[in-house]
């Protein structure tokens, strides 16, 4: 019972993404169309070849004609011309359409992932996301443009030159006819083969993806650490997997390619036997047997073209299964169904009550615990506490990456769940400890917080945060290429970027992870200026690990394993909680 529901599943997903990609090909049936047209007309003008073979023979060779020899070749030649004009569109058509269809499934996915919850990308790294969208994708390209034509150009002629065998030699037909159930059982049995290690080859590629640009990405860390042997040998390791997990497959398809050209052209080689002895006994011509091998190699060629081609449509279908995997998943975080509530009218009061949450990688380890605490508009609320307290949890979970899984908070007294999360999140500028900086130009990344924004606006921005004047600084200014991740930039640099970014955005809600932590003295000293001019009348939650911005902070809450210990001000915090007056000593110890 269980095999059978198991069979019926795998049934079903082979249909979803068989209807997935036709939903890709759907818009542009003109082109199928068209395409299918040259497709029929070229394999059937092939099927033409036959006859002015037979002509060639019955007509020129055994009349001795030179004037049947010459309309032969002429007719033969004439469908040369029109073979090659039909390829020439079948070919640019099918081609077009496969480079159409697989930079829309690469779109479509990519628009899919970014919209997707964090915690999606806790479980899935970013290496086998980016080689599902290109190398996958890539490969159905291949399929669509090419092999799938090829299969269909071979289908096609593999019926009209069955059709035509029949109609030359019934007996010789029925020897080639019995070779089809055996061309059949190593179609079926190696194409399941090659399909599992197709989906097993893909995923061990984007392994060594993942691996190669996890080294590549921390290569400072890899030399500090003089670990460059070892990274060789591990990635070593990674290809060589790779590597027999393609070979395998290599083989499979190998095998049934070599299995049905063995057994096709052994039936033509018998057929050849009893259709040369009836040459010669007189019943049949020659220029018929001339043309029933035509056809007959044509059917034999064909039926090798398939078995090839269906390697290949098998793994396309597991490059296809690890692409319909990320279309098909959901994100956990969405509008709300009914009405939404708008932003414009709420106040900007953020208020945890009794939240309790744990993230999805981690379910028996909570990150907070009935957390109950307030954000009064306008006001400034520092987060302090050791490392792992909840402090970066709860902007998350305001900024709505999460759902607690009990709990509630508020904007405005309205659950942060009856909002859409994008009119959510317009009212937010993060500005990170890690800012996050893009492979562009200056005006590019500080734009990030306003589009709209033009380019005055965004070098006042840069003003405020005390990063116009190092911008200049830079070879083209404002239009400078920072690197990946703005690698040309000191961390102070990319700090007050972020920062001009988030006063460009103008938000309602700050919330500031330790901005000033990468800033000398000095650039701390004029970018506190600008944050707290940015801040007034603005609701500003910071976590906080120097002494100077706790200093000026409205309430300073004192988290610990994801639990409120105590809130106050700095100096009845000083007083009443060991835990901060703990946390204060040990940053007057490092200063």
């Amino acid at each position: 019972m269980a095999s059978t529901e198991s069979s019926t599943t795998k049934s079903t997903k082979r249909l979803t993404i068989l209807l997935e990609l036709i939903g890709f090909i759907k818009p542009y049936k003109v082109t199928v169309m068209a395409a299918f047209i040259a497709l029929i007309f070229t394999a059937t003008v092939m099927l033409s070849v036959g006859q002015g073979v037979r002509i060639l023979i019955d007509d020129g060779f055994a009349q001795q004609s030179y004037e049947q020899l010459r309309e032969a070749i002429f007719f033969i030649l004439g469908i040369t011309v029109l073979i090659a004009t039909g390829t020439f569109f079948r070919f640019y058509l099918v081609s077009w359409l496969g480079e159409r269809v697989s930079a829309d499934i690469r779109l479509a996915v990519f628009n899919h992932v970014i919209t997707l919850h964090p915690s999606y990308f806790e479980t899935h790294g970013s290496g086998d996301i980016m080689s599902r969208i290109t190398t996958d994708t890539t490969l159905l390209q291949s399929i669509i443009g090419s092999s799938f034509s090829m299969a269909m150009r071979s289908a096609l002629i593999f019926l009209g030159a069955l059709a035509m065998l029949f109609a030359t030699n019934i007996k010789l037909t029925l020897i080639v006819m019995a070779s089809v159930p055996f061309v059949l059982i190593p179609l079926l049995v190696y194409g399941r083969r090659v399909r599992a290690l197709s989906r097993k080859s893909q995923d061990s590629m984007a392994d060594v993806g993942s691996y190669a640009g996890e080294a590549i990405e921390h290569i400072k860390t890899v030399q500090s650490y003089t670990r460059e042997v070892e990274e060789k040998r591990s990635f070593s390791i990674e290809v060589e997997k790779s590597f027999a997990i393609g070979k395998n497959r290599i083989k499979q398809r190998a095998t049934l390619i070599a299995g049905v050209i063995l057994i096709v052209f052994s039936a033509i080689t018998g057929m050849l036997w009893v259709g040369g002895s009836d040459v010669i006994s007189g019943q049949m011509s020659g220029g018929d047997l001339a043309a029933f091998v035509f056809y007959a190699i044509l059917v034999g060629s064909s039926l090798a073209t398939i078995s090839e081609v269906f390697g290949q449509l098998q793994q396309a279908a597991g490059a296809t299964e690890r692409l319909v995997e990320i279309l098909q998943e959901k994100s956990h975080i969405l509008p709300p169904e009914s009405h939404s509530i708008s932003t414009a009218s709420l106040t900007a009061e953020i208020t945890f009550k009794n939240v309790t949450f744990h993230y999805p990688s981690r379910p028996n380890q909570p990150a907070t615990t009935l957390l109950s605490l307030i954000a009064e508009q306008g006001k400034v609320l520092a987060l302090v506490g050791p490392s792992g307290a909840g402090k970066t949890t709860l902007f998350e979970l305001i900024q709505r990456f999460y759902d607690p899984q009990s709990g509630s908070i508020t904007l405005g007294g309205t659950d942060i769940r009856q909002i859409d999360p994008n009119d959510l999140r317009k009212q937010m500028a993060l500005v990170p400890q890690q800012p996050a900086l893009f492979s562009h130009d200056v005006f590019h990344n500080i734009r990030y917080g306003n589009p709209d924004a033009s380019d005055e606006d965004v070098i006042n921005a840069a003003k405020k945060a005390h990063a116009h004047e190092f911008i200049l600084k830079l070879p083209e200014g404002y239009k400078s290429f920072l690197g990946e991740r703005g690698v040309r930039l000191s961390g102070g640099q990319r700090q007050r970027i972020a920062i001009a970014r988030a006063i460009l955005k103008d938000p309602k809600i700050l919330l500031l992870d330790e901005a000033t932590s990468a800033l000398d003295s000095e650039s701390e000293h004029h970018v506190q200026q600008a944050l707290q001019a940015l801040m007034k009348g603005r609701t500003t939650l910071i976590i906080a690990h120097r002494l100077s911005t706790i200093q000026h902070a409205d309430k300073i809450a004192v988290l610990d394993n994801g639990q409120l210990i105590d809130i106050g001000s700095h100096q009845h915090l000083m007083e009443t909680s060991e835990l901060y007056q703990r946390l204060v000593e040990l940053q007057f110890r490092q200063m």
